[in-house]
């Protein structure tokens, strides 16, 4: 998927992603990631929704957002409920969807100035960059 003139001036904003990774600011990164307006984490995840644990929305919160953006790869996975209870705890909101979607939604967010954090699991796939 193509973005119209991102601006980077305002965090790390998602310029391209597809199977053969996620493109910001002008590097590929090809495992699952967290951004945030001012980090890039690649460390983090694991390769697809299903090996999703406890450790991994832990990490995202961990970075104080008000709300996170969860990319589940391919397609939407929901992962088991119980990995929630940390975030309602905490009154931290989540959206679950495919990585496409939430690659675009974190942008928006970012835009918005919100204090976002996204998830990013890769697509596993192989086409090339959506843009």
């Amino acid at each position: 998927m193509r973005f119209t003139e991102p601006d980077d001036s305002d965090g790390n904003l998602v310029q391209a992603y597809g199977p053969a990774g996620i493109l910001v600011g002008g590097r590929t990164y090809g495992g699952a990631l967290i951004l945030t307006p001012g980090r890039i984490i690649t460390d983090w995840g694991p390769r697809d929704a299903a090996g999703l644990g406890p450790e991994h929305l832990q990490a995202l919160l961990d970075l104080d957002p008000e709300l996170i953006v969860l990319g589940t790869g391919a397609v939407q996975v929901f992962p088991a409920p119980s990995l929630y209870r940390a975030l309602a705890a905490r009154r931290v909101g989540i959206e679950i969807m495919d990585t496409g979607a939430a690659c675009r939604t974190y942008n928006i967010l970012l835009a918005e100035g919100r204090r976002v954090v996204a998830g990013l699991l890769p697509l596993l796939k192989t086409q090339d960059f959506y843009r």
